[in-house]
């Protein structure tokens, strides 16, 4: 696990950090980000040692964080920043990477990293509700999670697959996951490749960012065949792709250790995109990994990977900037 995630840490560890805080529009000149939305915090602090690495936020203003260290859940009010673990986690070694709510607040679904572990939690209680193991091979990541109206799909980051979880009416999981590879365009690398997901913003596809095929691209995954053609950027490259947020026909694409999100609009079967603006925050950023959105303002944990020489005594934030 350690080496599963040392290597997704450091991925373009050696680009240097953002110059300055504005959000650049692609087509025109620079603009400084926005102020604050009203009297909530635009930035607040994380347990020390957490090890933050994938938010989400339902339909209440509270933020759920996943801890690399032990797999926790930390559950945050948007309002005051203040929070409280809600679930302890199975422990050092099996980590919480990334994770999502569904709509009526009743389960999140976490991606347990290199413990080849999904897992569901209840939101309020913080029990845990299922737990899928032994998926994949003995080296497989399972990263990151989107949902659908009928599964909760994941991304293996070292192996060409993706895992389903089928969900009934009511939202909840099916007895097993099942398998999709990834074929057509995909290639996979002889390393870490897939990272975030997100569906298409006509809902009939997935996106998945694979950080290895021509320096970084997102390509597009039909959720029956596993069939994957790559999405056309324009010249934008996303090495450092890490988690994905899609609202309406924008895709916020997190870029990690280059600490920026590049924002690109997308067409409707998500075949093609237009990169449209790209958020930068040299003085807040610290490799911020993942992304959720409550309101007029993105919300993103600082993973500080490669920052500190012992992890488990670091300390870490969550930081928000406006939407585009």
């Amino acid at each position: 696990m350690q080496h599963h995630l040392a290597r997704r840490g450091f991925l373009g560890a050696a680009v240097a950090l953002g110059a300055a805080a504005l959000t650049t529009p692609l087509t025109a000149g620079t603009a400084h980000a926005a102020g604050p939305a009203g009297r909530w915090p635009t930035g607040f602090p994380l347990p020390r040692g957490f090890q933050p690495e994938g938010v989400a936020i339902g339909r209440s203003p509270y933020a759920y964080f996943g801890s690399l260290a032990d797999g926790a859940v930390y559950r945050a009010s948007l309002a005051t920043g203040e929070g409280r673990i809600i679930h302890p986690g199975p422990g050092a070694g099996r980590s919480t990477v990334g994770l999502k709510i569904d709509r009526p607040e009743r389960r999140l679904f976490l991606a347990g990293g290199g413990s080849r572990e999904i897992r569901v939690v209840d939101p309020r209680s913080g029990a845990l509700l299922h737990n899928f193991s032994g998926l994949g091979a003995e080296t497989t990541m399972v990263n990151d999670v989107v949902l659908t109206p009928d599964a909760a799909w994941f991304t293996d980051s070292y192996q060409p697959q993706l895992y389903r979880l089928a969900l009934d009416r009511a939202g909840e999981p099916a007895d097993e996951v099942t398998v999709l590879p990834l074929g057509g365009d995909w290639t996979q690398g002889p390393d870490f490749t897939a990272n975030g997901i997100a569906r298409t913003p006509d809902g009939r596809a997935l996106l998945v960012v694979n950080v290895f095929q021509d320096d970084g691209s997102l390509l597009r995954v039909d959720p029956a065949t596993g069939l994957a053609r790559k999405v056309d950027l324009g010249d934008l490259k996303i090495p450092n792709g890490d988690g994905l947020l899609l609202l309406g026909r924008d895709l916020y694409v997190v870029q990690q250790v280059t600490n920026r999100i590049d924002v690109v609009r997308l067409d409707a079967s998500g075949t093609r995109g237009t990169p449209i603006a790209r958020i930068t925050d040299p003085d807040r950023f610290r490799v911020p990994t993942t992304a959720a959105v409550w309101g007029d303002r993105i919300y993103l944990p600082n993973a500080r990977f490669g920052l500190d020489p012992d992890p488990a005594a670091a300390e870490y934030d969550v930081v928000s900037v406006p939407r585009v």
